[in-house]
């Protein structure tokens, strides 16, 4: 049996990158890093190369290995929040050190990882097939205004408040 986890390419820093997520996230922890057993292409023999990391509790793995591969919005983490609070927090946290908001819950860290940090609820508001469809559009026109999600707005929007 195998292991499906993340695998995240950074240009020299995924030791770095590993320290902050961990840092950011509870039930996390580095648990192994490994350095390049021999010089390859932008990477030197006995620097740091591959890191695995435990982030709130499944496995990942991340690689300083050049520039050849870039990290874009095509992979992204999701973190689900219960309370605007919690959501504020891994905001802040998650743009720490030169992070750019995007749009609609989206962010990109300052090792440029994508992040979605939105309200758990935001499916059963905009995209559930038990939603109500008049509700849903007015939460999902909420939900494109934003950077940061406001979950009371959104709930708002969606009871047509």
């Amino acid at each position: 049996m195998g292991i499906v986890q993340p695998h995240l390419w950074y240009h020299d820093n995924a030791v770095e990158a590993a320290e902050f997520y961990v840092s950011v996230f509870p039930n996390s922890s580095i648990t192994n890093i490994v350095h390049a057993p021999a010089d390859m292409p932008d990477v030197k023999k006995g620097d740091p190369f591959l890191v695995e990391f435990v982030l709130d509790g499944m496995p990942v793995t991340a690689i300083s290995a050049g520039a050849s591969l870039t990290l874009n919005a095509a992979f992204s983490f999701l973190v689900d929040v219960d309370d605007q609070e919690t959501l504020d927090r891994y905001w802040d946290a998650l743009l720490e050190g030169g992070g750019e908001e995007v749009a609609c819950g989206w962010l990109t860290d300052r090792f440029g990882l994508s992040w979605q940090v939105v309200p758990r609820q935001l499916a059963q508001w905009t995209m559930s097939p038990d939603a109500d469809p008049e509700g849903a559009a007015r939460a999902t026109q909420v939900m494109l205004t934003q950077k940061k999600l406001d979950i009371a707005a959104l709930e708002a929007a969606y009871r047509g408040e």
